[in-house]
C-alpha cells in the first residue's frame, strides 16, 4: 500500500486514526501492532510469518542477552541475534544476485546451472533486519533494557509509517514513547501539515519529473543534453521521493504522538561528500556509523585503517540498497570520495562554499547515475552522452517524452532546493511549530501567537495534492525496492 495512494489516503488512514483514537492508552500498542501488520498484508500475507519470524528471534535473544548480563556467554545470543537477522536479509536479497554473478563469472546463466527459481525480495526487509539488529546489538552495550513486553517490541519494528522506507528506528529512542507520549489536537494538525507536506513533495515534484529521468536513462544513444538533463531530474526525483516519504512518516508518527529522527537536512548545500552524508538519509548513516565503522576500529587504528573503513563501510552501504554491482560501485565511489577527504582534510579546509557546494552536487549526480542504472553498462552509456559522445541535441524519441509541464516542474523542484533551508523547520519534528499554540524566542518572549495562515496554507497544499493525485495513478516510491 502506497501512501500516495486513494486506498491509503481515504481508506486505511482514517479508519486506523478512528480505531487508534478510540482505543484506550493501554491498549494503543495493540492497535498499532494489528493495524501495521493489515498494512504488511495488502502487500503479500505470506511474508508477514517472516516479519514476525525476526520480530520474535530478536526480542527472545534480547532478553537472553540481558539475563546472562556481565558474562562470557551473553554473546551467544548476540552472535546468534545479529546473524540470525541478518541471514535472513542475506538470502532473501542477495541469493538471487550471488546465483546470477557466479553464472556470469562461468559464462552461463542461472538456467543453465539449474537454477529455475528466483526469490521474491520482501518489501521493507532491509529496514525492519536493521531494526532488529540495532535492538539486539543495543541490549548487548546496554544502551537500552531489554524489553519484556513483546507487543510494544512488535509495534516498534511494524510501526507502518516508517516500515517501508524508514527512517530507521532504534528502541532506545521511542521505548519511553511507547510507554508515554502526549496526544493532542495541536500535535495531530501540526503532523498532518508534515504529512502533507511530504505528500506533496512526492507527488507535485518528484512523480512530475519522473518521467524525464525514465526517457533519459531508456535512450539507446544518450546525447549530451538527455544525459545531463535526464541526471539532473533523477537527482531531484529521488531527493523529493525519498524525503517526502520521510516527512509523511514524520508527520504520521506525530499524529501518533511519536517523534522520529529527522531523516533529511537538505543534503544538496553540502560543501563536501562528508557533510552530504550528515545530511542524507541521516537514519542509515548514523546507523552504519554506530554498528559498523565503529567496531571496525573507526579512525582508531590508525589513518590508513580509517580509509579502508570508510570506504568497506559505504561499499557495504551500497550493497544495502541493492543486489547489483551498479550498487556496489556508487557504495565504492562514495566511499572513495570520503576517504580522499578524510587524508586531505578537504571537508575541514573551510574552503569557500561558492565552489565546495557546486563540486559536491556533481560528485553526488554523477553517483546518482549508477545508482539509478539499470546495469554497470547502461550507466557509462549515460556517462558517455554526458561528455557529448553521443552528439549534443536530444533525440526526436526524448522530445516525445518530454514535455513543458516537465520541465516546468524540474525549474520547481531547483527553486525548492535553494529555499528550503530557509523553511526547512517545517518538516523538522524538534522545530516544527504546533499548530494553535504560541512560539516563544530564547529569551522566553512571545514572538507569535496561534495563525491561521499556515493550517490555511496546508489545506491548499494538500487540496492541490490530491487534485494532482486524481489524474495519476499512484507510483511506488523508489526506496521500496530497497
Amino acid at each position: 500500500m502506497v501512501f500516495s495512494s486513494e486506498t491509503f489516503l481515504f481508506l486505511f488512514l482514517p479508519l486506523f486514526l478512528a480505531a487508534y483514537y478510540l482505543t484506550p492508552d493501554r491498549f494503543k500498542s495493540w492497535t498499532i501492532l494489528i493495524g501495521s501488520y493489515l498494512f504488511y498484508c495488502w502487500w503479500r500475507p505470506d511474508f508477514l510469518l517472516l516479519f514476525v519470524g525476526v520480530t520474535a528471534w530478536a526480542y527472545g535473544c534480547g532478553l537472553m542477552i540481558e539475563r546472562w548480563e556481565g558474562q562470557a556467554k551473553a554473546k551467544i545470543p548476540l552472535v546468534l541475534g545479529v546473524v540470525g537477522c541478518l541471514s535472513v536479509l542475506g538470502v532473501f536479497k542477495y541469493l538471487n544476485f550471488f546465483v546470477d554473478s557466479f553464472a556470469a563469472l562461468l559464462g552461463t546463466t542461472p538456467d543453465e546451472l539449474g537454477v529455475h527459481w528466483r526469490l521474491i525480495l520482501p518489501i521493507g526487509i532491509s529496514f525492519y533486519v536493521f531494526q532488529a539488529v540495532g535492538y539486539v546489538i543495543d541490549v548487548y552495550r546496554k544502551d537500552t533494557p531489554a524489553t519484556r513486553n513483546f507487543v510494544d517490541f512488535a509495534a516498534f519494528i511494524a510501526l507502518f509509517p516508517q516500515l517501508i522506507a524508514g527512517p530507521i528506528l532504534r528502541f532506545k529512542d521511542l521505548a519511553d514513547q511507547f510507554h508515554s507520549r502526549t496526544h493532542s489536537l495541536a500535535l495531530f494538525s501540526t503532523g498532518l501539515g508534515v504529512f502533507t507536506i511530504g505528500l506533496a513533495k512526492k507527488v507535485l515534484l518528484a512523480d512530475s519529473i519522473a518521467p524525464v529521468a525514465d526517457a533519459a536513462f531508456s535512450s539507446a544513444n544518450v546525447t549530451f543534453v538527455e544525459g545531463w538533463l535526464g541526471a539532473a531530474a533523477y537527482t531531484l526525483q529521488l531527493y523529493f521521493d525519498f524525503s517526502g516519504y520521510s516527512d509523511m512518516a514524520i508527520g504520521l508518527g506525530l499524529m501518533m504522538g511519536f517523534k522520529f529522527i529527522r531523516n533529511f537536512d537538505t543534503p544538496y548545500v553540502s560543501a563536501s561528500i562528508t557533510e552530504f552524508w550528515q545530511r542524507w538519509h541521516i537514519s542509515l548513516s548514523t546507523w552504519l556509523r554506530d554498528y559498523l565503522y565503529i567496531p571496525l576500529g573507526g579512525n582508531r587504528l590508525g589513518p590508513l585503517r580509517t580509509y579502508l573503513n570508510l570506504f568497506l563501510v559505504m561499499l557495504l552501504g551500497g550493497l544495502w540498497h541493492g543486489a547489483a554491482w551498479t550498487f556496489v560501485l556508487w557504495g565504492a565511489w562514495h566511499g572513495g570520495w570520503l576517504a580522499v577527504e578524510r587524508y586531505t582534510g578537504y571537508a575541514r579546509a573551510g574552503l569557500n562554499k561558492a565552489f565546495t557546494v557546486p563540486a559536491t552536487l556533481l560528485l553526488v549526480v554523477i553517483g546518482w547515475v549508477m545508482f539509478r542504472a539499470a546495469s554497470v553498462g547502461e550507466a557509462f552509456s549515460v556517462y558517455a552522452g554526458m561528455l557529448g559522445l553521443n552528439g549534443m541535441a536530444p533525440s526526436l524519441e526524448f522530445l516525445a517524452s518530454v514535455n513543458q509541464e516537465h520541465l516546468v516542474f524540474i525549474m520547481i523542484a531547483i527553486v525548492a532546493v535553494v529555499m528550503e533551508p530557509r523553511f526547512k523547520h517545517l518538516t523538522d519534528p524538534d522545530r516544527v511549530p504546533l499548530i494553535g499554540t504560541p512560539q516563544v524566542a530564547a529569551d522566553g518572549t512571545v514572538i507569535a501567537t496561534s495563525s491561521i495562515a499556515y493550517p490555511l496554507a496546508m489545506t491548499a497544499l494538500l487540496a492541490v495534492t490530491i487534485a494532482r493525485l486524481a489524474e495519476q495513478s499512484a507510483s511506488p516510491f523508489l526506496y521500496f525496492q530497497f
